[in-house]
């Protein structure tokens, strides 16, 4: 296979319909998670020429941690939905590609398993853990205890879910329930549980909270040494507001148009934050990522790195580990060939002037 669509279509076919509809899926008539896609297909690419570099660097480094290539994997939830190995294969997967695994609150592995299966590959992996903040700050508390003493070196607190987006396809599938034997394995709320004596065995669900705003991003940070990025920005204003309130970074998300139908594609609003934000913290994309090209106008257009989820997903159910590998490989040597045909030599070699509408 050599385009995500091709994993896209293998996943599709081995996966039960209801599960795929779940990744596949998005919120109500999933106008966002088309325009996700169609955006980067309306932009045009003006490339530079004679700028004499045979060899290109893709790497970047991220609030101190280093990657092979600006294309991280996003945080999608239940792996092991797609194949038993779930999220050890991604983590071992993404430590092979020398990538950031922005690891999911809700994944179907332990943080600390995910940890382990990426230490067999390389010692240092670049894992992050994505977030959402509980209500009980307590619980919150010890989710990122639990993800500190795993290894993760930063946090990504999705900020779009203050309620769980209307997905359409999921409630015509009744699916709203993980199967048995699969659980939020992050929520097992072992720490609590035992000191009041009760199931340690006990899993919690994850609660929205639309009363969540700033001081609780002031008191997460007061809490731990690790940055704190917001994952879930789509306004210049919100943008300001986290260089103000001393956020480390901000992720440029729709959630792949999952919570709220009919919000702009992602790097439809990228140029405004990106100068919104100045420069003052990095500014991360995810949405829509399927080939090479879109990786250089989300960095040409301001962007320091991408997320790819869907085609994690679909490159996990189609080949498990070595499936999550291709799709990495693929889009690393697709942005590779789209940089040198645009005249760049490194990811910050791209520039707004050359990405057209």
């Amino acid at each position: 296979m050599r385009t995500v669509a091709e994993f896209e279509a293998a996943a599709r076919e081995r996966l039960d319909p209801v599960h795929y509809d779940y990744f596949a899926g998005g919120a109500q008539d999933e106008i966002t998670v088309a325009e996700n896609e169609s955006a980067f297909k309306k932009l045009r690419l003006l490339p530079r020429v004679l700028r004499g570099s045979d060899k290109r660097d893709l790497s970047v480094e991220l609030l101190g941690t280093s990657s092979s290539m600006p294309i991280l994997v996003a945080p999608t939830a239940f792996h092991r939905l797609a194949h038993a190995d779930g999220e050890l294969a991604t983590a071992r997967a993404a430590a092979r590609a020398g990538t950031i695994m922005i690891v999911s609150m809700a994944s179907t592995t332990a943080v600390e398993d995910i940890a382990a299966a990426a230490r067999e590959v390389t010692p240092d992996p670049g894992l992050w853990f994505q977030l959402y903040l509980q209500p009980d700050l307590e619980f919150t508390e010890a989710i990122v205890r639990r993800a500190e003493n795993a290894g993760v070196k930063a946090f990504v607190v999705t900020v779009d879910s203050p309620v769980l987006g209307r997905r359409e396809r999921d409630d015509r599938n009744d699916f709203h329930d993980l199967p048995s034997g699969l659980v939020v394995e992050n929520l097992r709320n072992l720490e609590l549980e035992n000191r009041s004596g009760g199931n340690a065995s006990h899993v919690r669900d994850i609660v929205m909270s639309a009363a969540l705003n700033w001081d609780h991003i002031a008191w997460l940070r007061s809490k731990t040494k690790l940055p704190v990025l917001i994952k879930g920005v789509l306004h210049a204003e919100d943008a300001r507001l986290a260089v103000h309130h001393g956020v480390a970074g901000i992720v440029v998300s729709n959630h792949g148009g999952r919570q709220l139908d009919t919000v702009p594609a992602t790097i439809d609003v990228l140029p405004e934050i990106a100068a919104a934000v100045g420069g003052a913290i990095p500014v991360l994309l995810d949405g829509g990522i399927r080939r090479g090209t879109d990786v250089v106008k989300a960095l040409a257009l301001g962007a320091d790195a991408v997320g790819v989820g869907r085609p994690v997903v679909w490159g996990l159910a189609a080949g498990g580990r070595e499936g999550v590998s291709r799709v990495l490989e693929l889009l690393r040597e697709d942005f590779d060939q789209a940089l040198a045909m645009c005249g760049g030599r490194h990811p910050a070699d791209l520039t707004p002037d050359q990405v057209r509408r």
